[in-house]
């Protein structure tokens, strides 16, 4: 999201971002970045007068719970915006790989066809343009769903391929990091620990395994150990630079879907990751990839403890991060890209939505529904 309000001040747009969740110290500064910045809440006619007044050119929902909670009163007051989904990573495609998982089996594409599907493809019906973080997804929604490629825009994450500090000898342990209420990350916490850890612990006995995420709870809690060197250390203030003082980040995912956050804090400070085919998707291929794609927990700690001993190996991963950055997420190409579209969609906008039968529908009759939902739970709560 940053990243994204970074490139609209790249363009002196007048932006304003609010949000229903809470400020907190963590909270990012949005003011000092030149944007406005308000809280606002869900089934509350107060946005009414509040996106009214604005009537902005352009807005960006993220994820599509916020669409479906503000997008029928964007259209209602301000039917001439471009509407833009952020879909971050496709949910349903997350859920039905963890409905695989729970039924502790293979994952099938028709694993997709679930309860949040229904959903979020109605979103992405209803929006202009939603954005998608990873190639494998732009790809499967016209493939399987045939979402019109006019309908859907691929953007990664855009990085500065910096060179890091490679020094195999300077580093030591283990590190994973990543929100705990995001259930993949928990599910391959657990998964370490039960299942990997113990492996690579037997072989190196020396070794710890630092486990970093806000969110935590005393469940989570329970799972340090100081016995077994598995230690949960909370909030990282700074993930690039904590993650830099590590030797390998193990990634374990066994569902889940995006671009993995955690692979790219690795890759920005220099630090080679193990993780699976899960983890892997939408970067690159196993061959470019700085670090080592595993399946199987046997074999996952059997290429963390090789990868981890050798030095050479160790090098040659952590040389693959900034051609494979250079190459492949680059800012300045996908945020001319995008600002061009969004552009060209902008002024084009009655042609778009023409073409667009399904999505004209679907905001007419599914808009109707959340609108008079939400006025309900309005009055419920009065």
């Amino acid at each position: 999201m940053l990243q994204l309000l970074s490139a609209f001040l790249d363009q002196k747009w007048s932006m304003t971002y609010v949000s229903t969740a809470a400020p907190s110290k963590h909270s990012i500064d949005f003011r000092a970045l030149g944007i406005k910045a308000g809280s606002i809440q869900v089934n509350d006619s107060g946005f009414d007068s509040l996106v009214k007044e604005l009537n902005p050119d352009i807005v960006l929902f993220d994820r599509f719970m916020c669409e479906e909670q503000f997008g029928w009163r964007v259209s209602q007051h301000c039917p001439s915006a471009v509407k833009v989904l952020d879909t971050e990573d496709l949910h349903c495609l997350r859920r039905g790989r963890q409905i695989a998982l729970e039924s502790d089996r293979g994952y099938e594409e028709s694993d997709l066809f679930n309860e949040v599907a229904i959903r979020e493809l109605a979103c992405i019906h209803r929006c202009d343009l939603s954005l998608m973080i990873s190639e494998y997804e732009y790809a499967l929604l016209q493939r399987v769903f045939k979402i019109d490629a006019s309908k859907l825009h691929y953007i990664p994450f855009m990085v500065e391929a910096i060179e890091p500090e490679v020094n195999w000898k300077n580093r030591e342990h283990f590190v994973t990091i990543g929100n705990f209420r995001h259930a993949p990350n928990l599910d391959s916490i657990r998964y370490l620990k039960k299942d990997i850890w113990p492996l690579i612990r037997k072989e190196l006995p020396g070794a710890e395994m630092h486990v970093y995420g806000s969110y935590s709870k005393e469940s989570e809690h329970q799972l340090n150990d100081k016995a077994i060197g598995f230690l949960i250390k909370g909030r990282a203030e700074e993930a690039i630079e904590t993650v830099s003082q590590y030797r390998l980040l193990l990634a374990p995912l066994r569902f889940g879907a995006g671009l993995k956050g955690k692979l790219f804090d690795a890759m920005q400070s220099g630090t080679p990751s193990v993780t699976t085919v899960i983890g892997l998707e939408g970067i690159s291929t196993k061959d470019e990839f700085p670090g080592i794609v595993a399946t199987g927990f046997e074999e996952f700690a059997k290429k963390a403890i090789e990868l981890y001993q050798n030095e050479e190996e160790w090098e040659s991963s952590a040389k693959r991060i900034v051609p494979l950055l250079k190459n492949r997420f680059s800012k300045d190409p996908f945020e001319l890209k995008f600002i061009h579209d969004l552009n060209l969609l902008s002024s084009n906008l009655g042609d778009h939505r023409k073409s667009d039968f399904l999505g004209q529908m679907l905001n007419h009759h599914t808009l109707r529904s959340t609108e008079y939902m939400s006025r309900w739970i309005e009055e419920k709560n009065r």
